[in-house]
């Protein structure tokens, strides 16, 4: 399927069915986290029927339930791990949706993960997944000049990229990202003040190189 229908069609999950992961969909997950971990010196780890983490009062505040499986994105702490683990941790979940499994960026609703965090490193939140109760809905999106300038001589390229990364999910819907196309011809991302964002970044990042198909 083209990555930009899986951006279309993913949308967050927080209710979850009682129905294991198959085997065929943890190999393909499991091989492309350890190539993730292996070529970015990463630490993210996968957990399966482990419903004690989701077992928590903030997880039945953030409204989740049936959650058995979950994603911790680990790293060494540097400036820039935030961004990194949104840029690849946003990787992962559009190959869950591909999969056919759903999935939700979790940032505090949830217990103590089961992750081990060594020293050096930090945990920046995790990703639930699974077979998801319903499919969810499609987020409130700004309009396309609210985040970038537009332009009507826009590269096309440039355009698709910003549509492709207004579709990406941000921590509570904010959006709080923009681009800028400069006269060189390079693209600067940037993000404003708040919880996540720069998390968010590396997200938005993300699908906006598979929107264009350029890298930033």
């Amino acid at each position: 399927m083209e990555i930009l229908e899986l951006m279309k069609q993913r949308h967050s999950v927080r209710q979850y069915k009682d129905t294991a992961v198959e085997k065929s969909q943890r190999t393909a997950l499991n091989h492309l986290v350890e190539e993730i971990n292996r070529k970015e010196g990463l630490h993210i780890q996968i957990f399966y029927d482990e419903p004690k983490c989701f077992d928590s009062r903030m997880a039945h505040y953030g409204k989740f339930t049936g959650v058995k499986n979950y994603i911790a994105l680990v790293g060494p702490k540097s400036p820039g791990l935030d961004e990194t683990l949104g840029y690849y941790g946003e990787k992962i979940v559009l190959k869950l949706q591909e999969l056919g499994l759903n999935s939700c960026w979790v940032a505090m609703t949830h217990g103590k993960s089961k992750a081990e965090v060594k020293k050096g490193e930090k945990e920046i939140c995790l990703i639930s997944f699974g077979y998801g109760e319903n499919q969810g809905v499609p987020h409130k999106s700004k309009p396309l000049g609210a985040v970038c300038r537009e332009k009507p001589d826009m590269p096309e390229w440039f355009r698709n990229g910003v549509q492709a990364a207004l579709l990406a999910p941000t921590a509570m819907n904010q959006q709080k990202f923009s681009f800028e196309l400069g006269p060189d011809g390079k693209v600067r991302a940037s993000c404003g003040m708040g919880f996540y964002t720069k998390l968010d970044l590396g997200i938005v990042k993300y699908h906006f190189e598979m929107g264009s198909g350029r890298k930033l």
